[in-house]
Parts: C-alpha cells; sequence; structure tokens
C-alpha cells in the first residue's frame, strides 16, 4: 500500500513537473496590447493630452468673473486722515466688453474731495468696452481659441507617441522571432549532425568507413554545437530586450520566461494586429493622418495669432460709463443724469513694434504652412515605397522558399548516396551547409518582410485595438 502510494505520489510530480515546463506561446498581438496598457511610455503620451486641458482650464480662467475688494486707511495722531473702500464684482466677456458692479464708500478728515461719497456710500453699474483695438480679438479670447487647437494637437501627437512606442516594441518582437526561428534552425542540424557522427564512428567500427570520415562528422558536430550556442546567445539577448516592453499595471517591469516563445505563424496574422489588411493607398487620405491633422491645428493656431498681431495695428480706444446711485434698491434711481464716464485713446505713432510683431507671426505662418505640405509629399512617398517594398518581398519570399525546397531535396539525395557508399561526407556536409545558410536568409528576409509591414503602420500612424 505504501509502494502504491509512493508511485502516485511520484507519477502526479512528474505530472506537474512536465506541465509546468510546458511552452506558452505569446503572440504579437497579445504582446502589443500589454505594450500599449502597461508601458510608461504609453502613459507619458496620455499625459500630453491632460497638459493641454490644464491649459484650456487656464484659458477659460480669464474670463471667469471677479469679486476685487481695495481698503486703503491712514491716521496720524490722533486725527483720520481717510478711510477707502472701493468693492467691485466684474463680469468679463468673450468679446472686449466687460460688465461692473461698484460700491464706494469713503471718508476722513483729509480725504480727496473727488473720492466724496454720500453717508451710505455710492453704488455703480456699467459696462467698459475697446471699441477698436481688442473688440473682436484680444489676448483672452486668443488664449482661449488656441488652447482648444492645442487640445486637439495633442490627441494628434499622443497618438503618433503611442504608435512609435508600438513600432518600436513589434521590431523587437520581430527580432525575438527571426532569433527563435534561427535557434531551431541550429537545433534540427545538431540532431542531423548528431545521427551522422554515431552513423559514421558505427561504420568505422564495423570497417566500413575510414577513420578520417569520423574526425570530419565530429568537426561538423563541434560546428553545430558552436552555433547553436551562438543562437541561443542571441535569443537570451532578443528576450531581454523584448522585456524592455513589458511591464504590469503597478509600474513593474517584467522579465520574460524562458518557456515563453514567439508565435511562428506571426506571417498569418501580421496584418491584422497593424490593422493594415485592408489597407489600400488608393483610399489613403493624407488629410486625415495624425501628423497632418496636428499640423493643421498649428497653422490655425498661428492663423489665430496672425489676426491678434494685425488687431494691435489698430488705435486702442477703451471706453466705460457707469450709473450712479445710492439707493441700488430703486430700480428707477438709475439715470443718466448720474453717472461716471471714461475714455483712454491710445495710438503709437509709427507702430515698428505691432508692425514687428505681424510680420514674425506672417513668418511663422508661412513656415508651419510650407512644413505641412512637405510632409504630406514625404508621408506619401514613404507609404508607397513601402508597399512596394512589400511586393517585392513577397517575390523574393517564393524565390528562397523555392531555393529551400530545391537544397533539402539536394542533401537528402546526397545522404542516401553516401549511406549507399556513392558519395563523400564532405558533400554532405557542403550540401547541409548551404541548406543552413539558406533558411537562415529565409528567416532574415522573413524579419524584412516584418520590418516593412512595421513601418507602414507607423508612417500610416493605424491606431490598433
Amino acid at each position: 500500500m505504501k509502494n502504491y502510494i509512493l508511485t502516485l505520489f511520484l507519477l502526479m510530480f512528474a505530472t506537474f513537473s512536465a506541465q509546468e515546463k510546458v511552452t506558452s506561446v505569446m503572440s504579437l498581438s497579445e504582446y502589443l496590447s500589454y505594450v500599449k496598457k502597461y508601458h510608461p511610455i504609453v502613459k507619458q503620451a496620455n499625459l500630453v493630452i491632460n497638459n493641454s486641458e490644464a491649459k484650456l482650464l487656464k484659458a477659460r480662467g480669464a474670463f471667469d468673473p471677479k469679486i476685487e475688494i481695495d481698503f486703503n486707511q491712514k491716521k496720524f495722531k490722533e486725527k483720520e486722515y481717510y478711510n477707502k473702500l472701493n468693492g467691485a464684482f466684474k463680469i468679463p466677456t468673450y468679446y472686449g466688453l466687460e460688465f461692473k458692479a461698484n460700491f464706494e464708500d469713503n471718508e476722513g478728515e483729509y480725504l480727496n474731495p473727488e473720492y466724496t461719497v454720500p453717508t451710505d456710500g455710492l453704488y455703480a453699474v456699467g459696462v467698459s468696452a475697446s471699441l477698436l483695438n481688442g473688440l473682436l480679438i484680444n489676448k483672452r479670447m486668443a488664449a482661449l481659441k488656441q488652447a482648444k487647437f492645442y487640445i486637439n494637437q495633442a490627441k494628434e501627437e499622443q497618438q503618433i507617441l503611442v504608435n512609435e512606442i508600438l513600432y518600436n516594441a513589434a521590431l523587437s518582437y520581430f527580432n525575438w522571432l527571426k532569433n527563435y526561428n534561427d535557434k531551431l534552425v541550429y537545433d534540427d542540424f545538431l540532431e542531423n549532425a548528431n545521427i551522422r557522427f554515431k552513423t559514421t564512428k558505427r561504420a568505422f567500427q564495423e570497417g566500413e568507413k575510414p577513420a578520417i570520415d569520423t574526425l570530419e562528422a565530429g568537426i561538423n558536430l563541434n560546428n553545430r554545437k558552436l552555433n547553436l550556442e551562438k543562437a541561443r546567445i542571441k535569443l537570451v539577448k532578443a528576450s531581454l530586450e523584448l522585456s524592455n516592453f513589458l511591464w504590469i499595471n503597478d509600474n513593474t517591469p517584467v522579465e520574460l520566461q524562458d518557456h515563453i516563445i514567439p508565435d511562428v505563424s506571426t506571417l498569418d496574422k501580421v496584418d491584422t494586429t497593424f490593422n493594415i489588411a485592408l489597407f489600400n493607398n488608393a483610399n489613403f487620405d493624407i488629410n486625415n493622418h495624425p501628423k497632418i491633422k496636428s499640423l493643421e491645428f498649428k497653422i490655425q493656431s498661428l492663423n489665430i495669432d496672425k489676426k491678434l498681431k494685425t488687431n494691435n495695428l489698430l488705435p486702442k480706444l477703451d471706453v466705460q460709463y457707469n450709473f450712479l446711485t445710492e439707493t441700488p434698491e430703486l430700480s428707477n434711481s438709475l439715470n443718466i443724469n448720474n453717472y461716471k464716464a471714461g475714455l483712454n485713446f491710445k495710438l503709437p505713432i509709427f507702430l515698428r513694434k505691432e508692425r514687428g510683431d505681424l510680420k514674425l507671426a506672417k513668418t511663422k505662418l508661412q513656415d508651419a504652412k510650407l512644413e505641412n505640405e512637405a510632409t504630406k509629399i514625404s508621408i506619401k512617398n514613404k507609404i508607397n515605397g513601402l508597399q512596394q517594398e512589400l511586393e517585392s518581398y513577397i517575390i523574393q519570399s517564393e524565390y528562397i522558399a523555392n531555393i529551400v525546397r530545391d537544397y533539402d531535396t539536394l542533401l537528402k539525395a546526397e545522404e542516401r548516396k553516401f549511406f549507399l557508399g556513392e558519395s563523400s561526407l564532405f558533400l554532405v556536409n557542403y550540401r547541409e551547409s548551404k541548406l543552413i545558410e539558406t533558411k537562415l536568409k529565409a528567416n532574415e528576409l522573413e524579419n524584412s518582410f516584418f520590418k516593412s509591414k512595421a513601418n507602414l503602420f507607423k508612417a500610416a500612424v493605424i491606431s490598433i485595438n
């Protein structure tokens, strides 16, 4: 009974250990989902929008109602020179108007006569306006409009930044996949070299092969071991590079475990993952590209700045009118006979500062427009070039697949001839080396194909789920 329990325990432990060593495939889609959700740089990109929202909130603050209280008192040698109290409630508007309610209460032996008010104080309600410079556009209006453009521009820039991170992450995944496939090649041919060495050694012991063949087979086996070790180290380095993009939700980096492997069928899924399966250059609207939209918002913002600088060429004419009353509770107490009015006019003679500011604003606007046109052409040409490159890689892949198949046929035929005594080990090793070389070229070509797909994803700034 004890032996039965012990055996059952060992079987359970062996099963558990086997399950622990089972490899787990991480697809490109799963990997990029982790990067997009948890990578710190992606989170940092979201701060761009938060920063722009804060600027918009700040610009709106220029139109907040304000309460102002101004109190001054002077007393010297038991004499009260004056007590002056001035309280105001102001409501700025979008255009160059500001509504104002005011209360003034002043007293004192040496009070300036212009500050003399009734015993219970003096109330005022009125409006101030900029009739020329500042009426249709002013700094507050310009700042608010530009802040709205900034937040839209930030959304486009955020998408570009996220796309850049996903692009770099995808390149690391493709490098990891290539090195994994290279290691598989060396794994397969190490087994072939090991079998060939044992077979040649047995043939030598039976007197069918010369000793020199066992030496050559041994050298070939050690070469395969050496190449496999080099491939293993490259795979380890690629895994560590991939780990740079793997994080969990508490900003903790994650190291890729040895039992996790890349998806060798990535070729069939890469278009779907990058959301470029239905991408067509003919239907591609360059005006919807995030970079172009960002530049358009920049141009609109600079256009607002140009309008503001143009408005500054106008004379400054500020006027204000306030109704005065002692009894604000009586609506008929406000009349045109009791008022306080003012006018302020200002006009620089040469307007050199204003004209200089306008010229700079026009230059910046023209520069942004030229950048926009140049960027459109650059993006179009880059996408067109990438699509032609991808078409070429498809043709090259067909060629390399045929070459691999033919080299494999040659190797198998040479091995049969060798075991029949009609060929040499040297020719077998030569055929095998050419097959290995071609398979590695096929892996390199596939990797270049993946990189071009990633470049198309980056150039078009396509969003993924």
